[in-house]
């Protein structure tokens, strides 16, 4: 299974549309998960039509993205066990990463999927593998705008991230 990630695309104020680097690679996936910060159903729809898509809302969506997606998520896909949140709750000084780490404390997941930094993550903490995405269309601070995918076969998953310098 090929499972494309993305958060933070914040559009239609940081892009248009979503560069056509990630739309051609999510024309491979077979599952698109964005971890927040959609800013608009308008993305949803886009990638709607490239495969289906889960996700969660993050701090920069609206009341109709929180009702539809939530901010949080448990999905189980060929027995991995993976969690979406976007990592900018509960507020406070304990940092992103710490924060998707917490949302799934109670409920222990093999992949926690996060978003809300914009900066590409992919570590194994314990026994969790650790992805934040980053961004494919506002990098802030990193040197190119990215996204990621996750290859889950026979139980196992590989994760990697794809960079890219403009939004094209």
């Amino acid at each position: 299974m090929l499972i494309g990630v993305l958060s933070d695309t914040h559009m239609p104020k940081m892009a248009r549309r979503l560069p056509s680097r990630l739309v051609q690679k999510l024309k491979k996936a077979d599952l698109i998960l964005h971890a927040g910060d959609w800013c608009s159903l308008a993305v949803w729809e886009e990638l709607s039509a490239i495969a289906p898509v889960e996700g969660v809302a993050g701090n920069n969506d609206g009341s109709d993205i929180v009702r539809r997606f939530g901010y949080k998520k448990r999905l189980e896909l060929e027995g991995v066990r993976i969690g979406i949140v976007h990592g900018h709750q509960p507020l406070g000084r304990s940092g992103t990463e710490r924060n998707a780490m917490s949302a799934f404390a109670d409920n222990p997941v093999h992949v926690i999927i996060f978003g809300h930094s914009h900066i590409p993550v992919c570590k194994t903490v314990g026994h969790t593998l650790l992805f934040n995405p980053g961004s494919p269309t506002d990098k802030r601070r990193q040197p190119q705008y990215s996204f990621g995918l996750l290859h889950i076969h026979d139980g196992k998953v590989k994760a990697e991230h794809l960079f890219f310098k403009d939004k094209t």
